[in-house]
């Protein structure tokens, strides 16, 4: 068989596994992503291991469903960028600061505190901490749609802090590696480079973006090409995505979700919304919660290892939860409301395993601690979908900002499944 039909019956599988675990999950009253990652879990190496049974005979498939998975991530952070609007999103600012700040500060303090006491060497612990830092936001952003609270008070500041926590994460790396493998000449003039990239970036894909995509949108919506304003929606988010990692040195979600914004001004908001949405959740987005899971092996999970992954989940979710929460409180957030972003930061998700990655190509962690790392990124990521839920139980859902018309064609184009 071909490597094309592998990869057509691989998606056939995944996408309908996908789709049946968060229908189930939805009706036992939780989130259907965490329907999604358990199934993505059970098809992974801790049971099936599908893409590596003896039909699948090529080597790159798990690597292309990566890739597409990669898509959806992004695709998903632009639709939470589109759900906003940067004049909300800015007055969140003092809470974005301070969660963002204290999410980073405890959990590096704790996981550091974690690795010293399984013997590692200051190096390996200070890393291992600054793994437990790092923040993805896109599954708790998917949640607090479904919940329809994404334009409260704690999804603004939500998404602020973890923009925030992004930048921080990709600073304190980038003062890490340039203290460990450079002098300090060298190393100094680096952080200054990485600053510097990061605030040219988010300048200049704000400022441009909003002087020249809600027009340019308009006119491409105007001109006889068949899905015209999709194709230049989709070439722009691939765009901002690669330019968030090659010259704003943070991670290509950021690019996604400040695409959003961007195309949230576009008098044809609706139409993009819409067109985005059928591609995202009809293919990508699925794909990238499965893929979440299939990164998981729980027969790793052996000896010291194992006690190391109960240490660092521990760390992961306190340090979190309290660092954040507290950083809400300070921002003048209410208790429930500061215990609600504080969940939300908590799953670590594509970021986590980015910082980790960079960890094991440069020789800092070990693949036992690579494992119990990816094991600490799969249960944030399981446990912050039903947490945040129960945590706005009783919560009134905020009216969206969309005409009744608009709503309805939603309900037509994606029935029965809450993620859409």
């Amino acid at each position: 068989m071909t490597p094309f039909l592998q990869l057509s019956l691989a998606l056939a599988i995944l996408i309908a596994a996908a789709k049946i675990g968060g229908y189930i999950s939805y009706r036992w009253g939780q989130p259907s992503v965490l329907g999604e990652l358990i199934v993505g879990i059970l098809l992974g190496p801790s049971l099936f291991d599908v893409l590596h049974l003896a039909y699948f005979t090529d080597t790159h498939l798990p690597e292309v469903i990566h890739e597409f998975a990669e898509v959806g991530v992004l695709l998903l952070m632009f639709l939470a960028g589109l759900e906003l609007d940067i004049k909300d999103l800015a007055h969140t600012g003092r809470v974005a600061a301070l969660a963002g700040t204290l999410g980073v500060i405890l959990p590096v303090a704790l996981g550091a505190g974690a690795g010293l006491a399984f013997d590692m060497s200051v190096v390996n612990a200070l890393f291992i901490g600054l793994i437990l830092a790092a923040t993805s936001v896109s599954i708790s952003a998917q949640t607090l749609m479904e919940l329809n609270m994404l334009r409260s008070r704690v999804g603004f500041s939500l998404l602020g802090s973890a923009v925030f926590d992004d930048i921080l994460v990709v600073l304190c790396l980038s003062i890490f590696t340039a203290l460990t493998f450079a002098d300090s000449p060298t190393g100094l003039s680096r952080i200054l480079i990485v600053v510097l990239r990061m605030v040219i970036f988010l300048t200049a894909s704000a400022g441009i973006g909003l002087l020249i995509l809600p027009r340019a949108s308009r006119r491409i919506h105007n001109l006889p090409i068949s899905q015209g304003l999709t194709a230049f929606t989709v070439v722009t988010i691939f765009l901002y995505g690669w330019a968030s990692e090659e010259f704003g040195g943070m991670a290509a979600i950021t690019g996604a979700f400040v695409a959003g914004l961007v195309f949230a001004r576009s008098p044809v908001k609706e139409r993009i919304e819409n067109s985005i949405v059928a591609l995202a959740y009809g293919l990508f987005v699925p794909i990238f919660f499965i893929d979440v899971g299939l990164t998981a092996n729980i027969r790793n999970m052996t000896g010291e290892s194992l006690w190391l992954f109960l240490a660092l989940t521990l760390a992961a979710v306190v340090g979190k939860v309290a660092g954040s929460g507290a950083g809400g409180l300070l921002g003048g957030l209410n208790r429930r409301e500061a215990l609600q972003l504080g969940l939300g930061m908590m799953s670590r998700g594509e970021v986590g395993l980015i910082v980790a990655s960079v960890g094991i190509k440069q020789g800092i962690i070990n693949e036992a601690i690579f494992s119990a790392v990816v094991g600490v990124v799969i249960i944030t990521t399981l446990l912050t979908p039903p947490l945040l839920r129960a945590s706005f139980r009783g919560a009134l859902p905020v009216a969206p900002i969309v005409t009744a018309k608009k709503q309805t064609q939603k309900e037509e184009i994606i029935p029965g499944d809450m993620s859409e």
